[in-house]
């Protein structure tokens, strides 16, 4: 008997301890993924200075229905981003971290969300390895650190996807529904979320989070004839919360501004998506490739997942209605967005948590079942990555230093990725028990978070150069943001983000100013400009600065060098 007890507790202390251990490495996961270095970089591309403007505004303002632009109405997205930066400036102050941490929030809401209904559904080990994996992606990890709309969309639109489960009985209940007008306790309060959130998924992007939760319940429903509970999500709650929550808005900035509807629901909605206007236009093809890199490092699993799940769905011609839910969710998003005239990266992020929670399940199912087969994809992915960083890291003396700095950040990333397959693909082909291949998935995750801890040297080498370099150069310079300049030729990123850092809508420079100009530019050299007859002289950046001028120029005779000792004013 003694040694009986003893043995029992020795099973439940190697139990607590197995998961203290799991749940320390999954917060340790969402928390390094999804919220540490959100201030690395500065503000990258023409959106995210332009979104942080705009919030920015609104905070010191005071105007939270009508997001402005250098002071003018702008109708290129909805509000609900700019109401979730300017809470943070307001509780944190006006950073790159505060700009991002919406889509940092949103992107924990949407795994945990999602984990909770992988975990109702499949069980703890797939909640486990959703937790895992998920947060992992490239794409969770680049759009949760955007100071952007994509990842507050993806996040809404995750949980009314969630809560829709809930509602059409995908989950099992003690009692369910039995009609369109009746819904028990434990459905109601999970048609409240559903509006709820569906309506804040269209306070974040605008109507087409409820033309992808359309699309995905109607083909779920075409498929599975099972339209009597997706009628359900047309019950009046779910109706009322979705109204209450998205309506206010919308009336109230439409009443302010009559062109409101005509800007955003005519030109950045419709024409966005049936004309090439915005020219972002790109091959039919786009999407295959973006998703494929949106899932590293474990774009291997996912390949292996999708043929190995075709494959037996085409042999046994079953699947369970959650797994035509799901497939509807990400196939629908894929589609609805390849038909789109306008196509950006960020446009199919909504369709990644569901093919993370296929993906999961897969894993734990499917793979395990074929663990040979799975484990020898994995290792060849392993070794594609491992030969394409040689190939990166192979020394090129026509490259300039920024360029082999990138060259050198890319292969190390490589290797981070094989190294993280490498556990996978051994857990899978070597490992003689579950215990032993849930470590081998464990140690997976330790290189990806190994790069966190090198950010700083992978920054310096993916981004040399970004507006806020440039402005802390500049400011250090004593350059009068007044008196500055830009010279054709900048990139619209840089532009707007030298905006947002300098506190002004920085002006072309027409080369006859009235007063001393501060002429920023990638190529234009005072040199030029005295052969022109022009006085001028450099100001002086730092090599954080490297390839970008600031010429002091003065058309109107008088002296071009700045007074006070040598500093400009």
């Amino acid at each position: 008997m003694i040694d009986t007890a003893n043995q029992v507790s020795e099973k439940s202390w190697i139990s607590s301890a197995t998961r203290i251990g799991w749940g320390v490495l999954i917060l340790a996961t969402l928390y390094v993924c999804y919220f540490s270095h959100l201030g690395a970089i500065g503000f990258v591309g023409p959106d995210e200075p332009r979104y942080a403007w705009i919030a920015r505004d609104m905070m010191e303002t005071g105007d939270w229905i009508t997001p402005r632009l250098y002071g003018k109405p702008w109708f290129e997205k909805p509000v609900l981003y700019y109401w979730g930066a300017a809470l943070c400036f307001k509780l944190f102050g006006v950073s790159e971290a505060a700009a991002r941490l919406p889509s940092a929030v949103s992107a924990l809401l949407a795994t945990l969300a999602l984990s909770w209904l992988a975990l109702r559904l499949y069980g703890a080990e797939t909640a486990r390895w959703l937790l895992l994996l998920l947060p992992t992606t490239v794409g969770m990890i680049g759009f949760s650190h955007a100071a952007a709309p994509d990842m507050p969309f993806t996040g809404m639109l995750t949980i009314a996807m969630v809560a829709a489960a809930v509602v059409i009985g995908l989950v099992p209940q003690t009692t369910a529904p039995s009609s369109f007008v009746s819904l028990t306790s434990s459905t109601s309060s999970a048609a409240v979320l559903f509006g709820f959130s569906l309506g804040l998924a269209v306070l974040a992007k605008g109507p087409a989070a409820i033309i992808l939760c359309g699309g995905t319940v109607f083909f779920w429903a075409l498929f599975t004839k099972r339209w009597r509970d997706a009628f359900r999500l047309l019950h009046p709650t779910p109706l009322i919360a979705f109204c209450v929550t998205a309506l206010p808005w919308y009336i109230l900035c439409a009443r302010r501004n009559p062109d409101f509807f005509h800007v955003f629901i005519i030109e950045h909605n419709f024409k966005r998506y049936l004309t090439p206007e915005f020219q972002h236009i790109q091959p039919f093809w786009f999407y295959i490739p973006i998703l494929l890199i949106a899932f590293l490092p474990w774009t291997g699993a996912m390949i292996w997942t999708s043929v190995a799940g075709g494959t037996r769905v085409s042999q046994t011609k079953e699947l369970s209605p959650l797994s035509f839910f799901l497939l509807s969710w990400s196939l629908f998003v894929m589609l609805f967005f390849t038909v789109s005239q306008s196509k950006l990266p960020g446009y199919i992020l909504p369709a990644v948590p569901a093919f993370g929670l296929l993906l999961a399940s897969a894993s734990c199912s499917l793979a395990v079942k074929h663990r040979r087969s799975f484990g020898v994809a994995v290792a060849v992915f392993t070794l594609l990555c491992v030969g394409v960083s040689e190939f990166a890291a192979r020394p090129n003396p026509h490259l300039n230093a920024a360029s082999q700095s990138l060259q050198m950040a890319v292969s190390f990333l490589l290797i981070m990725i094989a190294l993280a397959n490498a556990f996978v693909a051994a857990g899978f082909l070597f490992a003689t028990t579950g215990w032993v291949r849930s470590l081998m998935i464990a140690l997976s995750v330790v290189p990806i978070l190994f790069i966190f801890l090198t950010a700083e040297e992978l920054v310096s080498g993916l981004v040399p150069l970004s507006s806020r370099d440039l402005a802390r150069q500049l400011l250090a310079q004593h350059v009068p943001a007044e008196h500055t300049f830009i010279y054709h030729g900048i990139s619209r990123g840089l532009r707007y983000g030298l905006n947002f850092y300098l506190g002004r809508e920085v002006p072309d420079w027409d080369q006859n100013p009235d007063v001393d100009a501060y002429v920023v530019s990638g190529s234009l050299r005072c040199k030029q400009l005295q052969e022109q007859g022009v006085r001028c002289r450099e100001v002086p950046l730092g090599s954080s600065a490297s390839g970008w001028f600031v010429s002091h120029v003065t058309l109107n005779g008088s002296a071009a060098g700045p007074p006070d000792g040598g500093k400009p004013q």
